[in-house]
């Protein structure tokens, strides 16, 4: 299976090969931030598995009839989903009060233009990379419905998918409410995700209270738990 770096490349001349608008061509071809390509190496390609319907420095109009890039974009049917990569250099130590300013009116205006922003703080891809990769699973998952094992069914399947929504621990009643069903099916539910790996167990020795994604646990209470009762 090609790796990242063979898979990056011909996504990148995908997009330059395609793009007529020689404004976006022109950054297109200088190459892509030091901060959205670690982004995508370290974050997006693990999570999300390819770069469909991802586009890079996509160009928005602005309320002065000037031009702005989204570092990416994700519109998989025509959504409107927008990923911005912000450098602590350039967004944190070096911000004046004039560009913080034109910062806040930038995520507001895409805002209310239908936008759906995932700003992502560089030092967060080096320290908290599994933190991060979840925060994608959601962003795709409130787009599109993400893949899950052949091998579930539906109640099974969508189970994940919530999980993956959420990004936090969620108990076996949140769960009922969400599929319609009883609390003790969602917890047989949840306990048979939690034997296949699906799931982990995020609170309860006895009885489990919580379950979150295996990824998650180790940032639920600092350590890792078990998963058995």
């Amino acid at each position: 299976m090609p790796g990242f770096e063979e898979k990056y490349e011909e996504w990148m001349r995908a997009n330059v090969s395609s793009e007529t608008n020689p404004r976006r061509r022109e950054r297109l071809e200088k190459g892509l931030s030091h901060g959205s390509v670690e982004f995508l190496r370290s974050i997006w390609f693990p999570a999300a598995g390819s770069f469909d319907h991802l586009h890079p420095e996509w160009e928005v109009r602005d309320l002065n009839g000037g031009y702005r890039y989204i570092d990416l974009a994700y519109r998989p049917g025509g959504a409107m989903g927008g990923i911005e990569i912000q450098d602590y250099g350039s967004h944190a130590r070096d911000l004046d009060t004039r560009r913080f300013k034109d910062l806040c009116w930038r995520h507001g205006l895409l805002a209310l233009d239908g936008w759906t922003l995932l700003p992502i703080a560089y030092p967060s891809i080096k320290e908290e990379p599994q933190r991060c990769k979840q925060l994608v699973l959601a962003f795709i998952g409130k787009f599109v419905a993400t893949d899950v094992p052949a091998a579930l069914d539906w109640l099974e399947a969508e189970t994940v998918r919530y999980a993956r929504r959420l990004l936090r621990p969620f108990s076996p009643s949140e769960l009922a409410d969400h599929l319609r069903i009883t609390s003790s099916h969602s917890r047989r539910l949840l306990n048979r995700l939690v034997e296949m790996g699906m799931l982990s167990v995020a609170s309860g020795n006895q009885r489990h209270r919580t379950f979150v994604l295996p990824s998650d646990v180790s940032g639920v209470n600092g350590k890792k738990r078990s998963t058995r009762s």
